[in-house]
This record gives C-alpha cells, structure tokens and sequence, in this order.
C-alpha cells in the first residue's frame, strides 16, 4: 500500500488553526504562507534525509499545497456553488515533488467568467507571491468538454483532476462530458497515447540508457508509469495500480516490483530537485555525485560511487520497462484488438501466433521444454510479421527463467539456439534487447548480467556497457543494408566479404563485457569469448578469431588516431599484426560500428577518413605481402611523379617545382598525398610576397560525408607558429584533429592542419568564413610571437566535473629519429594552444601531431625533434618538459575547480 503521512505529521506540517492566528496577526497574509511554506519544506527535506517513506514525502506535499490553497480560496470564493478550484495533472494525482508544478483548473459553472476575474485575479496573484509554481487555468464545465474532445493533452489533465475546494457536482458534471462515450473512446485514446509517447521516445535516442537521463520523460521513466495510469483509469476508470492486480493484469510480485521502481525514481526526482532548487528532472552530472552519497553508495576498487547508483537507476528503469511492455501488451489484447477477429498462425508444437503476436501453445510449454525459451526469441528473428510476445508468453518467461541454470547453459541443444539466434535474417538486436528486459540474456550469459545498466562516468560513453554493445551490433546489421552504402561505403564493402556474420556479431556482444572487473577489458573479455566459443560447438579456428577481435577491438582506432599514417612502418605493423583480408574486413566492421555505438558525435568525416586509409594501405600491404613491406623511397617517387603531372596539367613550371621541393626532404612527401603536394606547390609558387603567409583553405576530400578541412600555411619559421596557430583556430571555434609541421632548408615551415567545426563538421563550402579565417590566420601568423595564447571561451558545464590528473608519457621514436609525447588529460579551451607554447620555451620543434577528443578527454600525441631535426636525448630536458606540461595542464583542470 502506498504510504501516508500520520495525524501527527499532518499536523507538524501544517497546523490550520495556528496558521489562522498567524494570519489574524499581520496585515498581509503573504509572510504568513510564505513562512508556513518554508518551515514544510525544511521539515519535509528533513523526513527525505531520515527515511521517511516516500511515497507520504510525495502525497504529503500535494496535501499541504491543498490546506493552503484551499484557505487562500476560502477567503474569496467561500460558500459559492459556481465555481470550484480543481487539482490537475501530477497534482491531480496528488504526487508533488518540492519544486513541481502546481497545475489547477477554476471550473466555472457558465462560460462567462467575467463575474469571478477580479476575485480570480487576486488569488492568482498571491499564489504567485507566495513562490508557488502555479500553472492555472480558467474554463467552464462546457469549455472544458469542447476543448478535451480536439486536444489529447486537456483530455488527460481533466481525466487526472480532483476537487480542492469548491462544489463537487461540477466537476462531476465535467466529468460525464469528457467520458469515453461522448469522447475520445478506449481505442483511440491509448493509439493517440502510444504515438506520443514514440515521439517522447525518439528524443532520447528510443533509449533509457543515456548519461545524462530524464527521469521524468526517458523510456522508462515516469511519464512511461503515467501513461500506463493514464490508459488504465480511460478504460477501467482507475487509475490505482493495485487495481491492475484485480484485473489479473498484474501478479502480487509484478506490482511490488512497480511500486519499488516507481518509489526509487521518486526519490531520485526528489533529491534531484532538493540539490538543484528548482524543478529539474534531467540526472545530470552537476547532482549524480551528491545522490551516490544520499544513497549511501562509496567508491570501489572496480567502480566509482557514481557508477553504482546510476546502475541502481538504470535498472530500476529496465524494470518499468519490462513491466511497461507487459501491461502494455495487455491494453492491445483488451482494447486495440478486442473487436478483431482473431488468426491464429501454428508454427510448430511450442509456439502459434494470435494476431500477429507469438505465444505458447500452453503454459507447461517453459516448464517441460525450458530450451523453448530460446526457441522464442529464434522464431521471432525468423518470422518479421511477428510484432512481439503475448503478454501472457512474457509473464511464464519470467516465471520460468529461474530454469536457466549450469545445465541448462550446457545443453548443446540450447548452445545451438543461440547461434541460430545470432544467424538471425530479422531483428537481432530488437530480439536481444527484449532478452535483456525479460532477464532471460542475463541468465544465459551471466556474464553479461554484470554489465547490465553499468556505466561509466565520462564523456565519451554516453550508454550503458549494454545498450552500446546492442547498438554496435545494430551498427553491424545496417552495414547490410542499401542506405548505409554512403555513410559506410568501406564498412559496406568489407561487410559483403564477410561470410560468417554471426561470429562478428558475437564478438559484439563480447567486446565490452569485461568492463568493469579491473585489468584489460580486452584481454579478459577474450577469455570469456574462448570459453563461449567451446561451450557452443564452435570450431577452434572460429573461437579464436571471435577472441583475436575481442582482444584487438580497439587497435584500429588507436592506430588511426594515434600513429603515423604516413610512415611505412605504421602500416607494417599493422598489417603483420592483421595478418591477412579476412581479420582486417572483421575488425575494420567492428572499429566502425564500436565508434558509431560509443557516442554518435565521435563518427566525423576526419576519423572516418583515418580509418579508410588505414584500411587500405593495410590492403596494400597485404596484397604485396608481409615478406615485401613498402619501400620509403619507392614511395616517394611514385607520390612526385603523380603530383607532378596535376602540376603539369597547370602548366607550373618543372624547373621551378623542382627547386622548391629539393628544400622539403622526404618527410614532406611521405606524409602528403600527391594530390596535396600540387595544391601546396601550385600555392607557393604562385605567392609573390615571400614576407606574407600563405594561407590555403580547402576540403581535404570530395566527398561530403568524409573528411575535414585542411588548413595550409606556409610560412617563415618561427618557434611560436604552431602556438599561435592552434590559439587562432581555437578562437574560430574550430578543432585541430591533426597537425603536420615541415621546415624546409630554407628557413619555411609548411604547416597543414585538419580541423573540424564545433559540431564535427568540415567548414564545407562557405567562402565567408573560409576569408575570413585566412585574413584572422594571415594577420596573427604575420607576428606570430606576439599571439594572444588566452582563449576567452567559457568550460562546456559538462567538462567541468571531470577534471582529472594529466598524464604525459615521452618516449624514443628510434627508426625515425623523433621523439614522442602522449599527452592524457581533461579538454579544455586553449590546451593545445598551452603545450604548441610550451615546446616553443624548449626549443621543441614539432613535426607531427595527432590529437584525439574523446568526450572529456584528450589524447594527443607530439612527434618532436631538437632544432636541428633530432630526436631529444637530455634527459634532463626530458623530466623538465614532463614536469613543466604536467603542472600547466592541471593548472587549467584547477581553473574550473575554483570557477574561473
């Protein structure tokens, strides 16, 4: 039952006769109310801080605002049978949380209420001095009906309202008016309420599992509970889950289940509004730290504080979900669908479909073939007219999934299912995610019960371990279909050659399910895939390549993002790594797909543009043979000989080109496509003022949905260029993404960088900006030691609660002679500004930069040499430049921790 406060708390709230006095002893009635109001809502956050049930924190809330309008309205409307203040909406329902909107209704009897404005006005305006979030309304019995009968949101309302104060008979009135046989009839109303609600959904991604989530409008969270209210009280005229019992829509355990989930969201939405003073219903990162602690919850070893409560959460609306999808199903079978005519469509002993949902043929079915369990979920990606389980098929799986245990897991009738499962023609993943809401995946891979609603706290994962890993394999599924072909032509390409899906799927499912435990993910969830692979019957060569890419998922993007793909050496390695085609199309799918899942703002056109040439010139590799790697200087001739004949279809002079790159060295043309060296020939050549930079801007590709725009400047050299660069492009608003210097023995330095707009755009074409970016970048590279290295951009609020220790690892880079620094610290405006400066106070020249944002963090990575194009051997200036990068960075993490 839900609780209630006691007598004694009704009157500790609110004492009706000493506020009368109080009231009798001012001369305004406004200090009076407000004090009441202030001294409840200590008191009330004092019961939350004790533990006093919920659900009297939430009913007692709507009672106090109740006694106080209802003396508010006594002094201007009292013993008047013509009017009547009405509760609606949440208030309706009596359900108040601290800051929650008061939603009333002033239900005239007559369509004129020009009797009333004066006295309405008056009570209007005391609520609102009195800091009551009112949201008010004034209609007549009549308007009321006229209006509910177009507008699905006043039908709703007026279904939930209640009388204050005032005459009931009217709104009893009201209420014979707006019933189901005047208006708005079961059927229409619940379709009506299922398309606003897929609505609802599609703004948050048709996911719960999001880090910053609603609680209120999320898939499974409050508003999902009230819909389900909603359509019971339109149809049952209730509104009462435990009447949901009576009516076998729910057991006695199911509806204990709502009533926990339900009081756990409400003590979350209540301790939300307490921290933040108003009303707020996102879970941002600003409160989830101060409801861990409420709640009790302490940082592990494995995991934070933070990411236990939010797990607590995600589950806690995993099952509303589940019980959503229930109930749900049972309104179709009693409203949508009670006047068809029923088809019911065998399809084998266990199973038969009755219009267009599976069930079972009988309810020993689970008990005497609990391999059926599985069956269902494979019959459903076999047959895509199937909408989905009964509710009652739903109901005897989870009574039934305590059958899942060792033997059961063991079976090798039931291993075969599964892979039948993930051979799927249809809807995998929708199949894989009602296995996770009906807990039947969970027990079948305990495995991956663990990573069930787990979080991490940052930026870049921005879903459960779960519902990224169902979206990667949903990634993986699209990469088959004709409109991925634009998007993902490579993934596409590479997907068709693949003649074992099911085991790219699989290690889907497996790539992430180490997470969490401590140690390498990687590595820990390849041993969990080796042993899947065995209990399931599957080959030795098959287990291991599943395990091969569960342990390698992440070192395509690594590569890509972090290495020279201009030196053969990368590629090499890389390619001895792959070994041959089919591992390279496997975990290219993968590496796409697992970005794309992890945080859509992470798939742009410049990662998109790494991956593809990683890809290949892997392919390249492999083709000549690991035993024949790339020749540096095979390949630099090749690359001038292709330049010079677009130099040539210019008319650009040959002697003239070879003059100019003679000053360049190799370098400069193994880490420029030809296409590139003509552009920047053709460029320089043609620039009479050797005094003034040389800007060009242009996309580094045709292709819209690939690439970024490249940022040429040829230059004099000067120790402060890349600083001032990175701070000019900065205060563009545009991300560098990467960054290759050249100094020629002339005393130039050719300098291209790839950047992205905010959004991860390129500039595109925009000829506007691209001007004016190249008269900002022309006028700070004409002094560029006199660059303003402030960047004057607020901290997104996000970045703001992660600020973690920098990290800075420097090595030896012996094959090309460089040094290498991996910078790991919290993004910032103005960082790569910072160290560009820093280097520059060293003497540092930078020679290549690969810088990576991913959600809070960067990962940049500096190839750098002495001024005289060696790598750095004092190592002295080894620990001072470590030390010096270290203690800027964590200055600047520090600058938001003292809000500056």
């Amino acid at each position: 039952m839900n609780a209630v406060l006691t007598e004694q708390q009704q009157s500790e709230l609110f004492d009706r006769g000493q506020f009368r006095a109080e009231l009798t002893l001012s001369s305004t009635a406004i200090p009076a109310y407000k004090k009441c109001l202030k001294q409840a809502e200590i008191t009330m956050n004092q019961w939350f801080d004790e533990g006093v049930p919920i659900q009297a924190l939430v009913r007692g809330r709507a009672w106090l605002i109740d006694q106080v309008l209802s003396l508010a309205w006594e002094h201007l409307f009292g013993g008047r049978d013509d009017i009547a203040l009405l509760a609606v909406g949440g208030y309706g329902r009596g359900e108040l949380h601290p800051f929650s909107d008061i939603d009333i209704l002033i239900l005239l009897q007559q369509d004129d209420p020009e009797p009333f404005r004066e006295n309405i006005e008056q009570f209007l305006t005391l609520l609102w001095d009195i800091n009551l979030q009112v949201g008010s309304s004034v209609r007549s019995v009549e308007e009321c009906a006229r209006q509910a009968s177009t507008d699905l949101t006043i039908i709703t309302n007026l279904m939930e309202s209640r009388t204050i104060t005032g005459p009931e008979p009217l709104r009893n009135r009201m209420m014979s008016l707006i019933s189901t046989d005047k208006m708005w009839p079961s059927q229409s109303y619940l379709q009506a309420k299922y398309e606003e609600q897929r609505t609802r959904h599609r703004k948050f991604n048709q996911t719960e599992y999001n880090l910053e989530p609603n609680i209120k409008s999320s898939p499974g969270g409050l508003r999902d509970l009230h819909m389900l209210g909603w359509i019971t009280r339109r149809h049952y005229g209730t509104d009462q889950p435990e009447d949901l019992v009576k009516v076998g829509f729910l057991t006695d355990t199911e509806y204990d289940m709502l009533l926990r989930s339900r009081d756990f969201l409400w003590q979350v939405r209540w301790g939300l509004h307490r921290l933040s003073g108003r009303a707020e219903d996102r879970l941002l990162f600003d409160y989830q730290r101060g409801l861990a602690a409420h709640f009790g919850y302490h940082d592990t070893n494995g995991t934070l504080a933070i990411e236990q409560f939010m797990q607590k959460y995600f589950r806690a609306v995993m099952i509303l979900g589940e019980l959503k999808d229930l109930l749900l199903q049972h309104f179709d079978d009693e409203i949508l669908s009670s006047d068809k005519e029923e088809e019911v469509i065998p399809l084998n002993e266990h199973f038969q479909v009755r219009n267009n949902y599976i069930e079972v043929t009988s309810d020993q079915v689970f008990s005497e073939h609990p391999s059926a369990m599985l069956e269902l979920f494979v019959l459903m990606t076999r047959n895509p007219f199937i909408l989905g389980p009964r509710a009652s098929t739903i109901r005897l799986l989870r009574t039934h999934r305590n059958l899942i245990d060792e033997s059961f897991r063991n079976n090798p009738e039931v291993n075969q299912l599964f892979i039948e499962l993930m051979q799927a023609p249809y809807a995998l993943t929708a199949n894989l995610r009602r296995m996770i809401r009906y807990g039947i995946l969970g027990s079948y891979l305990p495995e991956f019960r663990r990573i069930i609603g787990q979080m991490q706290h940052d930026l870049f994962h921005i879903y459960t371990v779960d519902a990224h890993t169902l979206l990667l394999i949903k990634h993986l599924r699209r990469f088959n279909y004709q409109e991925s072909e634009e998007p993902f032509p490579v993934a596409c390409e590479a997907k068709r050659r693949i003649n074992r899906p099911e085991l790219l799927y699989i290690a889907g499912l497996y790539h992430d399910i180490a997470k969490g435990r401590g140690g390498d993910h990687s590595e820990l969830g390849a041993e969990d895939a080796l042993a899947f692979g065995q209990r399931h019957g599957l080959s030795e060569a098959d287990s291991a390549l599943i395990a091969w890419l569960v342990r390698n998922h992440l070192v395509m993007s690594t590569t890509a993002q972090r290495k020279d793909l201009s030196d053969p050496e990368t590629i090499n390695h890389f390619a001895q790594l792959v070994g041959d085609r089919r591992h390279l199309d496997y975990l290219y799918c993968l590496t796409v797909a697992d970005i794309n899942a992890t945080n859509p703002t992470l798939w742009n056109g410049w990662r998109a543009s790494l991956l593809r040439q990683l890809y290949r010139e892997t392919s390249r590799a492999l083709l000549r043979g690991l035993e024949n790697p790339i020749d540096k200087h095979e390949l630099i001739a090749e690359t001038q000989h292709i330049a010079r004949e677009f130099l040539r279809e210019n008319s650009v002079n040959d002697t003239a080109v070879q003059t100019l790159w003679d000053t360049l060295g190799d370098d400069y043309f193994l880490r420029h496509t030809p296409e590139e060296i003509a552009w920047h020939t053709s460029g320089i050549l043609h620039h009479s003022d050797s005094d003034t930079p040389l800007v060009l801007i242009r996309e580094t590709t045709e292709r819209h949905f690939e690439g970024g725009t490249a940022v040429f400047i040829y230059a004099k050299d000067s120790s402060n260029l890349f600083a001032a660069t990175a701070a000019a492009l900065d205060q563009q608003n545009l991300s560098i993404h990467d960054a290759r210097i050249i100094t020629s023995t002339g005393g130039f330095s050719l300098d291209t960088f790839i950047v992205l707009e905010s959004n991860g755009s390129p500039i595109g074409d925009n000829p506007g900006r691209i001007e004016r970016l190249c008269n900002r970048l022309s006028k700070i590279l004409s002094n560029p030691d006199s660059f303003q290295d402030i960047i004057h951009r607020r901290t997104p609020r996000q970045l703001k609660h992660f600020a973690k220790a920098p990290e800075v690892i420097i090595s030896h880079d012996m094959l090309n002679n460089r040094t290498v620094v991996e910078v790991y610290a919290t993004d910032r405006p103005g960082l790569l500004a910072m160290m560009g400066k820093t280097f520059s106070e060293f003497a540092i020249r930078i020679q290549n930069a690969k810088i990576a944002t991913l959600g809070e963090k960067v990962e940049d990575v500096f190839f750098i040499t002495d001024r005289s194009g060696n790598a750095i051997s004092d190592q002295d200036l080894y620990s001072r430049l470590k030390q010096t990068l270290c203690m800027r960075l964590q200055d600047y993490a520090n600058q938001d921790a003292l809000g500056q």
